[in-house]
């Protein structure tokens, strides 16, 4: 069931407006930049890419890795660029100010039952937290002048519409999250797969009837040794990122969750006197 729901996941992003946008064009860079850059003929000894890199030249180096170095590129791309969207989505969510803050001051200004000024402060603040907590404390607002609604009726009224903004907003938060992570683990197959094939080559070269190819040898050995060093370097990158920004929605999802009990519990209190 989670296999499936990850698959689900992983299609309602790649058909989103961002992702169907950024995967082709980066790929298409990806493939330009190895034939026009990395595979410029003044990077190689006597002007041609068939030979050995000119010493030094780390361009040429990394040309000599084979078609799947565009692939790894491209993947690279993806996860800097998904990456700063995320940064730059999650930052908006957290607000304006300190998460923390904000909910320490909520938590105050419900102690002293200032509920317009609660729901000023979210005003303030912004974002995914704020706004979830502002949904909380307009339903409180409203219920408490209400006395034809039973008192734990109107409790949960309040944890209803919590819940139905905390549903609108979360989603956006992790969005395009599955496909950081499906990199990480696509990044590290290509770089074993071009590994192997590197290696195939490099046997090949040393397999041949004579004096060994050391042309065919050189070039198996550096297409092994590139592929391995992006797969795992997108890989690592991409598990850092991914392990990063979920620590932040969970910060986020905590603070929704603290300043909700302390919606839903001074509302109850303040219900029983």
């Amino acid at each position: 069931m989670k296999t499936s729901n990850q698959s689900s996941s992983l299609g309602d992003n790649l058909k989103s407006g961002f992702a169907a946008v950024v995967i082709p064009v980066e790929i298409i860079i990806a493939i330009l930049i190895y034939i026009y850059v990395l595979g410029d003929p003044s990077h190689f000894q006597g002007g041609d890419n068939h030979n050995h890199p000119v010493e030094g030249d780390y361009f040429g180096v990394v040309y000599k890795g084979g078609f799947l170095v565009p692939v790894l590129i491209s993947l690279l791309m993806m996860v800097i660029t998904f990456g700063i969207e995320r940064l730059l989505t999650i930052s908006s969510a957290k607000g304006k100010g300190s998460v923390r803050t904000f909910v320490l001051k909520i938590r105050s200004l419900l102690a002293s039952n200032n509920i317009e000024q609660a729901i000023a402060e979210c005003d303030k603040q912004k974002g995914s937290v704020a706004n979830v907590v502002k949904a909380g404390l307009s339903k409180y607002s409203i219920l408490s002048k209400d006395s034809s609604i039973e008192p734990d009726k109107k409790v949960v009224l309040i944890q209803k519409d919590i819940e139905e903004t905390t549903q609108l907003e979360l989603p956006m938060l992790e969005k395009n999250l599955v496909i950081i992570a499906t990199i990480a683990s696509i990044a590290t197959l290509m770089g074993l797969l071009g590994t192997v094939m590197g290696m195939i080559r490099a046997f090949a070269a040393l397999a041949t009837a004579g004096a060994p190819d050391s042309v065919g040898l050189a070039n198996g050995i550096s297409e092994a040794l590139i592929n391995t060093a992006l797969g795992i370097g997108t890989s690592a990158l991409a598990i850092i990122m991914y392990n990063f920004f979920t620590s932040k929605i969970d910060a986020l999802t905590h603070g929704i969750d603290e300043a909700s009990f302390s919606i839903v519990q001074n509302f109850t209190a303040n219900n029983k006197r």
